[in-house]
C-alpha cells in the first residue's frame, strides 16, 4: 500500500510538471497543428502514466482524469477551445480543469438597467439550498454505498442477477463520489461554482436525458466539442442538417466506447472483447433511434414519465449486466475492487491510530 501511494505521488508529480510545460511554453505557441505537435508528448505521457498504478481505487480515476479527460481537455487546448482556451487561467486553476472533472458554472446573464426580469437576479451563495441540498443527498449515497460494500460479505449468498443490481449501484454511487470528492478541493479553495458531475440519472426519462443529461456530464461537456460538434457539421455537409445529428451521437458513442476499453485495458491486461464499445454502440444506436421517433411523434403521442423512466433505468442496467460489466468479472477486478476496500481500512486503522486518553498521564 504504501509503495502504490508513493508511486501515486509521483504519477501526479510528472502530470503537474507536464502541465506546467503546457502553461508557460505550449500556450506561446501559434494555435492549429504546430501547437498540436508540441504536446503529443503529453499526451503520450498521460497515456502511459496509469500503468504505473495498480490500484484499482487510485488507478482508475487517474486514467480517467490524465488518460480520457486530460487528454481530450487538451485536444481542445491546440486549437485554443474548451476550458483551456484563452484568456488563459492563472497556472493552478490550469492544472485544475486540466485534470480534474470540473466545469465552471454558467451563471445567468448580468443584470442591467433595462433588465426587470427578476428571475436575473443574483442569489446569495449562503441562501442557495441547491447545493446544501447536493451534499446531504451526497451524505446519503456514501452511506448506500458503504451498505452495498457491506452486503458483499454475503455475496456467496445472493442470486448473480442481485449481485449484478449491486454493481450497478456500486458504479454509479462510487464514480459520483470521487468525482464530488476530486472537485470540491477546488471549489473550497478556489471559490468556484462547479456544474455538479450527475444530475440524478435515476430520474431519466429517455436515453437522451439519461446520458446528455444526467450521467456524468464532465464526459458529455468534453465528448461534445471534441467528437459531436465536428461529425454534426461534416455530416450537415454531407446528407443535411435533418438527419446529421445521428452520425454525430453514434460517433460520439464509439468514441466513449473506445475510451472505456482503454480504461478496462488497463486493469485486466488481457486482449479487448469489445464487449463495453459494444454497450455503448447499443446505446448510440437507440439513443439515434430515439431521436428520429421523438421528432415523428412530437405533440401527438408520448410515454408517461412513469413508465419511460423505469423503461430507461431496466434498459441501462440489463445491458450493463450483459456487455458492461462480464469483462471486469471475468479479470477478477469486480473481486479487487471489494478487497481493496478492507486494505484501505486496515491501512488506515494502522497509520491513523486513535489517542484516546484513558485517565492516566
Amino acid at each position: 500500500m504504501d509503495a502504490e501511494i508513493k508511486n501515486f505521488i509521483k504519477v501526479w508529480i510528472t502530470a503537474i510538471t507536464s502541465l506546467c510545460y503546457c502553461y508557460y511554453i505550449v500556450a506561446r505557441i501559434p494555435r492549429g497543428m504546430i501547437r498540436l505537435f508540441f504536446l503529443l508528448p503529453i499526451f503520450y505521457l498521460f497515456t502511459m502514466l496509469p500503468w504505473n498504478l495498480n490500484s484499482f481505487h487510485l488507478g482508475a480515476p487517474t486514467a480517467f482524469f490524465l488518460g480520457w479527460l486530460g487528454n481530450f481537455k487538451l485536444l481542445l487546448f491546440a486549437f485554443d477551445q474548451g476550458p483551456l482556451s484563452p484568456p488563459l487561467p492563472k497556472l493552478l486553476h490550469f492544472i485544475s480543469f486540466a485534470c480534474l472533472p470540473i466545469k465552471l458554472k454558467q451563471g445567468p446573464p448580468p443584470n442591467t438597467k433595462n433588465n426587470k426580469n427578476p428571475s436575473h437576479k443574483s442569489t446569495p451563495k449562503s441562501h442557495n439550498p441547491t447545493k446544501m441540498t447536493r451534499s446531504m443527498l451526497l451524505v446519503i449515497k456514501a452511506l448506500f454505498l458503504a451498505m452495498i460494500i457491506r452486503a458483499y460479505d454475503h455475496r456467496s449468498n445472493l442470486h448473480p442477477y442481485v449481485i449484478l443490481a449491486l454493481y450497478c449501484c456500486h458504479t454509479y454511487l462510487a464514480v459520483e463520489i470521487v468525482l464530488a470528492l476530486a472537485a470540491a478541493p477546488v471549489q473550497a479553495i478556489f471559490g468556484f461554482e462547479i456544474e455538479p458531475q450527475f444530475n440524478e440519472p435515476y430520474f431519466a426519462t429517455s436515453l437522451q436525458d439519461f446520458w446528455g443529461h444526467r450521467w456524468n456530464l464532465m464526459v458529455t461537456s468534453i465528448l461534445r466539442p471534441t467528437v459531436y460538434i465536428p461529425i454534426r457539421y461534416i455530416s450537415a455537409n454531407v446528407i443535411g442538417s435533418r438527419w446529421a445529428a445521428l452520425p454525430a451521437i453514434i460517433s460520439t458513442f464509439i468514441v466513449s466506447g473506445l475510451a472505456h476499453e482503454v480504461i478496462y485495458f488497463y486493469f485486466t491486461h488481457v486482449h479487448p472483447t469489445w464487449e463495453v464499445t459494444w454497450f455503448f454502440v447499443l446505446h448510440g444506436v437507440c439513443t439515434a433511434i430515439e431521436v428520429v421517433v421523438k421528432k415523428a411523434v412530437t405533440n401527438r403521442w408520448q410515454l408517461h414519465r412513469a413508465i419511460s423512466g423505469p423503461l430507461t433505468i431496466v434498459f441501462v442496467a440489463v445491458t450493463g449486466g450483459w456487455l458492461f460489466f462480464p469483462q471486469l468479472i471475468r479479470n477478477g477486478v469486480d473481486i479487487k475492487v471489494i478487497e481493496e476496500y478492507s486494505i484501505l481500512v486496515d491501512f488506515v486503522k494502522l497509520n491513523l491510530p486513535l489517542h484516546l486518553p484513558l485517565g492516566k498521564s
